[in-house]
C-alpha cells in the first residue's frame, strides 16, 4: 500500500492562508453566536435576520474581518475549522462527530505514514481526520458499500483538501471482499470500523492487521458493543477489548457568571479498541466468562434494530447534486451559470449557505 507524492499536491494549506478568495467557504458568526457557512462567489449575496451583504465585500479581505451590515449588525468572517466543516457540509449518511473523530485518531494511534483501513465512509467526516493524521505519505483505504455515499464523501473530502488526496483510496463494495484483494496479509497498521455489524469482519480484519495493530470500532448501542466485544474475544486473535464513550459540555463565560451551558453533546456512539495478537498466540485466560445466551446469535441486523433513521433516496440525490455544483463554484468562483441572471437581494439567502448544527 503506497501512495504517490507530489510536492505541489493540493492538500489544502494554501487554501487556509492569505486573503479570502472566491470559491472558498467562510464561516459567519453573528452577535448572538449563530453560525452560517457560505461559499464565496464573485456574484454571491448573503441575507439573514442580522442583515445582508454581497460576497464581493469579503473577497480580498483578511480572515477575521468584521462586517457591519446596513441594519447595524456585525458579522465575523473566518475560515471554518475541520470540526466546523464536518458539521456544516452536505451529507447523506450521519457523520462521526468531531469529538469521536478526535478520540479515534488519538486512542487509535493514527500516526503520520500509517497504513489505515476505514470501513463505512458515510459522508467522509472521519476520512478527513484520518487523512490529516496519516499525511500525504501514509495510506487510507476507505471501503463503502453504497456508491452514492462514496460519491458524496469524495466531494466533501476533495472540497476540504482542495483536490484528490494522494494518500486516499476509495473503493465501493463489502469489506470482506475488498480487503483481501487490496492489501497483503499483516500489512495494515490500523483499522476503523463504522458499520452496522462490525463483528462480521473480525476474521478478515485480523488477517490484514500487523501484529500489535489497532482495531477501532464505532457502534451506536450497547447491544452492538456487547456483540462486538464477545465476538472479538471468541476469535482469540485480539487483546481484551476496551470500550468508552465521550461527552462534551461547553461553558458559559461572562464575567463572574461562569457556569455549564444548558446544552451538551452527549451520547453519539461507543468506541471500542483492541489489538492484534501475534500469529499462533492465544490471549491470556479470562477468569470470568459471559453467561451462555447473553446475546442473540441468529438473524441479520437492520438499521431499525439499533434505532438508525433511514435516509431517503431523494435526499441522497439532492446532496450528490449539491456536492457537484459546489465543486464547479469552487473552481469558477461564480454562483451563476453563464447567461443567467446575477445573484442579488431579490434572490434571497445564499442557496449554498448552511446554518451550523
Amino acid at each position: 500500500m503506497t501512495s504517490e507524492h507530489s510536492d505541489d499536491a493540493p492538500l489544502g494549506p494554501a487554501r487556509r492562508r492569505g486573503l479570502l478568495r472566491a470559491g472558498e467557504r467562510v464561516q459567519l458568526t453573528d452577535s448572538k453566536g449563530r453560525l452560517h457557512t457560505i461559499l464565496l462567489t464573485h456574484d454571491g449575496y448573503f441575507q439573514s435576520q442580522r442583515g445582508s451583504f454581497r460576497h464581493s465585500e469579503l473577497i480580498g479581505r483578511p480572515e477575521g474581518t468584521v462586517l457591519t451590515t446596513a441594519t447595524g449588525h456585525q458579522l465575523l468572517a473566518l475560515r471554518p475549522l475541520l470540526s466546523d466543516y464536518v458539521l456544516s457540509m452536505p451529507r447523506g449518511a450521519a457523520v462521526v462527530y468531531p469529538k469521536d473523530a478526535g478520540q479515534i485518531v488519538q486512542m487509535g494511534d493514527i500516526f503520520p505514514g500509517a497504513r489505515v483501513v476505514e470501513a463505512g465512509v458515510g459522508s467522509g467526516g472521519l476520512s478527513m481526520s484520518l487523512l490529516s493524521a496519516v499525511g500525504e505519505r501514509g495510506h487510507l483505504l476507505s471501503v463503502e458499500r453504497r456508491e452514492d455515499f462514496a460519491d458524496i464523501a469524495r466531494g466533501n473530502v476533495e472540497s476540504w483538501f482542495g483536490g484528490p488526496h494522494p494518500a486516499w483510496d476509495v473503493r465501493v463494495g463489502d469489506l470482506a471482499e475488498v480487503l483481501p484483494a487490496a492489501v497483503d496479509p499483516g500489512s495494515v497498521d490500523r483499522v476503523v470500523l463504522d458499520m452496522l455489524a462490525p463483528w462480521e469482519n473480525l476474521e478478515v480484519v485480523a488477517d490484514a492487521l500487523a501484529p500489535g495493530g489497532v482495531l477501532v470500532a464505532y457502534v451506536a448501542t450497547t447491544t452492538q458493543l456487547s456483540r462486538f466485544a464477545e465476538d472479538a474475544r471468541a476469535t482469540e486473535r485480539f487483546t481484551e477489548p476496551q470500550a468508552w464513550e465521550s461527552m462534551v459540555r461547553t461553558w458559559h463565560l461572562e464575567g463572574l457568571a461562569v457556569r455549564p451551558d444548558h446544552r451538551m453533546v452527549a451520547h453519539t456512539g461507543f468506541l471500542v479498541t483492541t489489538r492484534r495478537l501475534a500469529p499462533g498466540t492465544t490471549p491470556p485466560q479470562r477468569t470470568r466468562r459471559p453467561a451462555k445466551g447473553a446475546y442473540p446469535t441468529d438473524g441479520e441486523w437492520s438499521p431499525e434494530d439499533v434505532g438508525e433513521r433511514s435516509i431517503s433516496d431523494k435526499k441522497v440525490r439532492r446532496v450528490r447534486r449539491d456536492i457537484h455544483r459546489r465543486a464547479e463554484i469552487e473552481v469558477s468562483g461564480m454562483a451563476s451559470q453563464p447567461g443567467s441572471r446575477p445573484a442579488g437581494p431579490e434572490a434571497g439567502e445564499d442557496l449554498l449557505s448552511h446554518p451550523e448544527e
